[in-house]
């Protein structure tokens, strides 16, 4: 008798939780936690006129928030009573991509069922309301209360989407703000891979190659984990809308472990280390591909298991070569790192059942992903460029002065050869100046031939810094230097240009030793002169700049004005 009583009371309270859901202004949103019941059809074979006429005998439980269920070879049956107060329109959505398969039903006006259907087992363009997530419209009958029934099918991971009443207003505002977040994140994605790979192209940069691949398998795998795929790139692919969720995130955990090792180089610590590395992404790989064909719960919960393996790993090679200390750049790729293994850890976590549907279980590892990708995007950079600096002044060498940088002799004659047979066609003038470190052997005998290279690298820089980007800067002997500034150019400028050379000369720099200063002398001309050649009116000013003495109060020397 008094397990009856309890039975009683049990049905009384799963009766009171289904009392018919109020759906009326002001609110727009319902979600169905504690305000419908469940239970689970061990044979997934009954139908929804055997569930109806059993309705009193079976099972039925209230269902809670969060809970989530495991329907392996199962199907989920939930009801709920709803009554519309307005014309509005009102649907329920089930917020989790990937679910293999619901059906919706609910008696019309006319006593017959009205049954829609969505899930992995039909393109997304047949669902009764098309998008990321299953989504069904309510009953347009207003005043009284319409039974619902819902009935899931999903394998290998539990059933925890949480599930929700919208008015047509709330729900599309909804889809609109999701549209546009994920477009940002999408659209990021896409431009960081093509710089990336162009980079790698142009560059020949490895690294940034990897990156790039790296950056694409994880916005595939966020395609299918999201829906995104299934709704607008393979909608009609159903065998691989199946297993999609469940390979590409499982590649892309692979490709970020891969481009890790490129980053990292673990060879260069320890030979075992790095083909540790390369069984877990074959490890990692080989489950993935084992899951796609058993489909069970045991492979994909090893896939889970040696992606958790994948991410510490990532951590310990970041971890390794930021101990070494030989990576200037290692704290920015730990920290582009950073926020996606963080966000990582809720759908792995969810992918192992131990935590409920969540935003954060959905749109972690894309937040985290966006974030990431400038960081280290950035950082590739800063490597990169410290790599191509050695190859470029290299190349340089042969147009440069590899001490200071600047043009050398060679390339100031090509320049001035040039610059004058333009000016005589033209019949306009140009500038050129002859500068000489006057005391340069005092500063040699004082302070060493160190400290004498360290004058000529800053008088380098004074001298590019007194011109445009057109005019030249070359080094033109040991301690001589010479302007070009092309034309058409005035006496007067010239001499402005000498005056601003021999002042920064003067000025004190942190480069150069307390009270070490260098002093100028400035030979200037405006040419052509007469039919002096470009060796010639050089030969012309740098004799000029030798008649200065030493101590010569007066600086600079025009030449002929």
């Amino acid at each position: 008798m008094r397990a009856r009583w309890v039975v009683g009371l049990i049905w009384l309270f799963g009766q009171a939780c289904t009392w018919a859901i109020e759906l009326a202004p002001p609110q727009a949103s319902q979600p169905l936690d504690r305000q419908s019941r469940y239970f689970i059809d061990p044979s997934a074979q009954l139908t929804i006129d055997q569930v109806e006429a059993q309705d009193q005998s079976l099972p039925w439980r209230v269902r809670e928030k969060q809970a989530n269920y495991n329907i392996d070879g199962k199907a989920l049956w939930m009801q709920f009573d709803a009554r519309r107060t307005d014309e509005a329109r009102w649907y329920l959505e089930l917020a989790s991509s990937g679910l293999d398969r619901v059906q919706f039903f609910y008696r019309g006006p006319d006593g017959n069922w009205v049954q829609q259907e969505a899930g992995d087992t039909k393109p997304v363009s047949e669902w009764p309301l098309p998008g990321r997530f299953p989504t069904f419209e309510l009953s347009p009958v207003t005043g009284q209360a319409v039974r619902y029934w819902v009935r899931a099918e999903h394998a290998r991971v539990n059933f925890a989407a949480p599930i929700s009443l919208l008015n047509q207003s709330a729900l599309v505002a909804s889809r609109e703000r999701e549209q546009f977040l994920l477009g940002a994140y999408f659209g990021l994605a896409a431009l960081t891979m093509l710089v990336a790979a162009a980079n790698g192209v142009v560059y020949r940069d490895r690294h940034f190659g990897a990156y790039a691949l790296y950056v694409a398998a994880l916005a595939a795998g966020q395609l299918a984990y999201l829906g995104v795929g299934a709704q607008h790139v393979w909608g009609h692919w159903l065998k691989w809308n199946e297993v999609a969720t469940f390979v590409l995130p499982g590649v892309a955990s692979a490709t970020a472990l891969w481009f890790t090792r490129m980053v990292t180089e673990p060879a260069r610590f320890s030979g075992a280390l790095d083909l540790a590395v390369w069984a877990l992404i074959a490890g990692l790989l080989s489950a993935v591909a084992l899951d796609t064909v058993l489909e069970s719960r045991t492979s994909f919960a090893l896939v889970m298991a040696l992606t958790v393996l994948a991410l510490a790993a990532v951590m310990a090679l970041v971890a390794l070569v930021w101990r070494q200390g030989e990576d200037p750049y290692i704290q920015l790729i730990a920290a582009g790192f950073l926020p996606v293994i963080i966000m990582a850890i809720f759908p792995v976590a969810r992918g192992l059942n131990l935590i409920p549907g969540s935003a954060l279980t959905r749109y972690g590892l894309s937040i985290g992903a966006a974030v990431e990708m400038p960081i280290l995007f950035y950082a590739l950079s800063l490597r990169g460029g410290r790599r191509r600096e050695a190859q470029v002044r290299t190349a340089a060498l042969s147009r440069n002065d590899a001490l200071t940088g600047i043009a050398h002799a060679r390339t100031m004659l090509h320049r001035l050869e040039g610059a004058l047979a333009r000016a005589r066609s033209q019949k306009h003038t140009f500038a050129l100046l002859v500068a000489r470190i006057a005391n340069f052997d005092a500063i040699v005998a004082e302070y060493g031939r160190e400290t004498g290279d360290r004058a000529l690298v800053v008088a380098a820089s004074h001298l590019r810094h007194a011109i445009s980007d057109v005019d030249l800067a070359a080094r033109t002997g040991d301690h001589d230097f010479a302007l070009l500034l092309e034309g058409p150019a005035t006496s007067a400028g010239a001499v402005s240009c000498a005056q601003q050379v021999v002042a920064s000369g003067l000025r004190p720099t942190d480069a150069l030793p307390p009270g070490c200063t260098l002093k100028f002398h400035v030979a200037v001309a405006t040419l052509p002169e007469k039919d002096l050649d470009a060796e010639a009116s050089q030969r012309w000013l740098l004799g000029g700049v030798s008649a200065m003495p030493p101590d010569s109060r007066k600086a600079i020397k025009p030449m002929n004005f």
